[in-house]
């Protein structure tokens, strides 16, 4: 404690100086400063109620304990409860973020937030339905995979995918930030980048997955397999007539039903890859394609050279 004091006095001013340079510095507002501001979502708090909604998702192959069918009701209950709370409030302090940096005094911030709360519960039913359907794709479309819990629990695919489709619901309710956190946290942890933007189909089997790129305007159909390394991106950025980036336009590709994209494949811009098509490996495209299309690229010239040494 005593080196302590004299370590302080030693270094006070430099101490002092600092704080003064650091403070001065938050007087900036330039996004990197939230003191006296609006209370932001904290990653945290979103993981937390990402993981309870996986839970309700998929029950038992999360952290909760594994119930009986005759507490299984109250248990979901209590998890739908404490979500709800707490994705309410959480898309409020989005709300009232967004609000705030557009000059709005009048919003119905909290309207909106418990709308899409409500909505992204009341779809878990049907984001059940469409995992199944990818969880059997995976199995159907990968010889290693020997049970579906297997997929479930182990599978970077379906952890991304199932994320996205969260995420996605929220995107669909116009929330902000909180989307694109979900969805990067599934990017951190498996590889994968889907934006919350993208529609994917049902039965969409991302296989190995790491490094595919999936950008907000993409649409995806039914039963299409995507290999690791694959990008679905943009050519080109629309501009205006200021020359800035047009938000929201379509520059990512469509995808139709029964499509398989194979490894390092890259697709860039709004085109449209027919149904029943076949994008080989490390194809670069960007022009559509009509249905059952087979598109390869020539195969290397491979040299192969004898060592010297001998054995």
């Amino acid at each position: 404690m005593q080196k302590l004091e004299q370590d302080f006095e030693t270094n006070g001013d430099f101490i002092a100086d600092l704080t003064a340079r650091i403070c001065a510095s938050y007087a900036d507002n330039i996004a990197v400063n939230h003191n006296e501001r609006q209370n932001l979502p904290r990653e945290a708090e979103i993981l937390d109620n990402l993981n309870r909604i996986l839970e309700l998702i998929f029950p038992g192959f999360g952290t909760h304990a594994v119930h009986s069918t005759s507490t299984l009701p109250y248990a979901v209950g209590e998890l739908l409860a404490t979500t709800y709370i707490s994705m309410r409030d959480l898309i409020c302090r989005a709300n009232r973020y967004v609000c705030r940096a557009a000059g709005k005094e009048i919003c119905d911030c909290s309207g909106t937030a418990e709308s899409a709360a409500r909505n992204l519960l009341e779809s878990i039913p049907e984001l059940r339905e469409s995992m199944k359907l990818d969880i059997q794709a995976a199995y159907d479309g990968d010889p290693a995979a020997r049970t579906l819990d297997e997929i479930v629990l182990s599978y970077p695919g379906v952890r991304a995918i199932s994320i996205q489709r969260i995420a996605h619901n929220l995107y669909c309710s116009k929330v902000p930030m909180i989307p694109r956190m979900m969805t990067e946290y599934a990017h951190r942890i498996t590889g994968i980048d889907i934006h919350p933007g993208a529609c994917l189909g049902k039965g969409l089997f991302i296989d190995h997955g790491t490094g595919v790129v999936i950008g907000e305007t993409a649409e995806i159909g039914n039963d299409v397999k995507i290999y690791q390394g694959v990008t679905l991106g943009a050519l080109s950025f629309p501009k205006d007539a200021c020359g800035m980036i047009i938000k929201g336009a379509k520059r990512h590709p469509t995808i139709e039903d029964n499509v398989t994209i194979y490894a390092g494949a890259s697709i860039l811009g709004a085109v449209t890859i027919g149904k029943g098509s076949i994008i080989g490996g490390n194809v670069w495209l960007t022009e559509n394609t009509a249905p059952g299309t087979k598109i390869t690229i020539a195969a290397p010239e491979l040299t192969i050279r004898k060592s010297s040494k001998q054995n």
